[in-house]
């Protein structure tokens, strides 16, 4: 039997410390070679990148540079997916490493499982000591909330997945990612399969590794971004598919009231201890692991994480709700006579 002939998309800006590596990476999938294009979706970067992209791209007629006007990676993805001639379309980031089997491993999921969109775990790997210890973090409930997508071990119908693995046929049923998303696109396209009545699978046998943020300034600045594009996605919607985005800012909302009125109540200094023994028993418990040095980190990242995601979903929800931009999605235009269902 033939393999469905497969697009990797990519978006990318500014990427020439790290697009070659990943695109030798891509490009020695054990994938068949005849059934795969590899689109970079380059956010008209200032630097090699597009440069780097060409060159490449001489040597290999599978890799394809395409223009991004808009600049954000959302709006990149739906640009190769406009020119994508695959009938399974695979989203790849530029900042990840991927198993060899990474794309064999998609296909192999989506045709076992029937499901619209497949995706491995967000695997984090860490190259500095505030990294080691942010990924101890981030291997915490306290850290992510639970999500199932953050464990390497689960497997199964979730809501959401890493980039993910998308048949077609979904962009031409619940339309192309939300061009003016500047984060969380992938949850938010992944509400609409599911609102369609699609399903989502997370496997364990689809592997790929992610480097996260490397100072606290960053990672504040990446969690308050998260929070807002929550923010956006839950007031476009109406609601979540679960309740996990909202609980920083919920947390937020109490610290802030306790503390406005400290003057007039006990509970404060209960409930701050009460937070700092919870994350720092949860510190020592995840933190070992990383090294005994590196838990007063584990528990400061813990708070940095709370705040920032909760802070940046209550401006997100102050901006969307007085402010909407968002319009229908544009739906690619059926190969078929007839647009198939979203779920088989």
């Amino acid at each position: 039997m033939t393999p469905p002939f497969v697009t990797v998309a990519m978006p990318s800006f500014n990427e020439e410390r790290y697009i070659e590596v990943c695109l030798r990476s891509v490009l020695g999938q054990d994938y068949p070679a005849d059934r795969l294009e590899v689109l970079v979706a380059d956010g008209r970067s200032t630097d090699r990148t597009r440069e780097i992209v060409t060159r490449i791209a001489a040597d290999d007629a599978r890799v394809v540079l395409v223009d991004n006007s808009q600049r954000l990676q959302a709006a990149g993805m739906n640009e190769a997916i406009r020119r994508a001639r695959g009938d399974v379309i695979v989203r790849m980031d530029v900042h990840c490493e991927y198993a060899p089997d990474y794309v064999r491993r998609c296909v192999e999921v989506l045709e076992r499982t029937g499901a619209d969109n497949v995706g491995g775990a967000q695997r984090p790997r860490a190259e500095t000591t505030f990294q080691r210890a942010l990924c101890a973090a981030l291997a915490s409930p306290l850290g992510v909330g639970g999500a199932s997508y953050r464990s390497a071990e689960n497997e199964g119908w979730v809501d959401t997945v890493f980039l993910g693995a998308f048949r077609r046929r979904v962009f031409e049923t619940v339309g192309l990612y939300d061009p003016v998303a500047f984060t969380n696109e992938d949850a938010e396209l992944n509400q609409r399969i599911h609102d369609a009545g699609g399903k989502v699978y997370l496997s364990r046998d689809i592997v790929v590794h992610y480097h996260p943020r490397g100072s606290f300034g960053a990672l504040a600045r990446q969690y308050f971004r998260y929070g807002r594009g929550r923010a956006r996605t839950l007031v476009k919607h109406g609601r979540f598919l679960s309740i996990r985005p909202a609980i920083p800012a919920g947390l937020v909302l109490v610290g802030a009231a306790l503390l406005a009125t400290s003057w007039a109540q006990p509970l404060t200094p209960v409930a701050a201890a009460a937070y700092a023994g919870l994350t720092g028993i949860e510190a020592v418990r995840v933190g070992r692991h990383a090294g005994v040095a590196r838990i007063p980190t584990v528990w400061a990242i813990f708070p940095v994480l709370h705040v920032s995601h909760g802070v940046g979903f209550l401006a997100g929800l102050a901006e969307f709700l007085g402010r909407p931009d968002w319009s229908e999605p544009e739906r690619l235009p059926a190969r078929e006579r007839e647009v198939a269902a979203v779920s088989r």
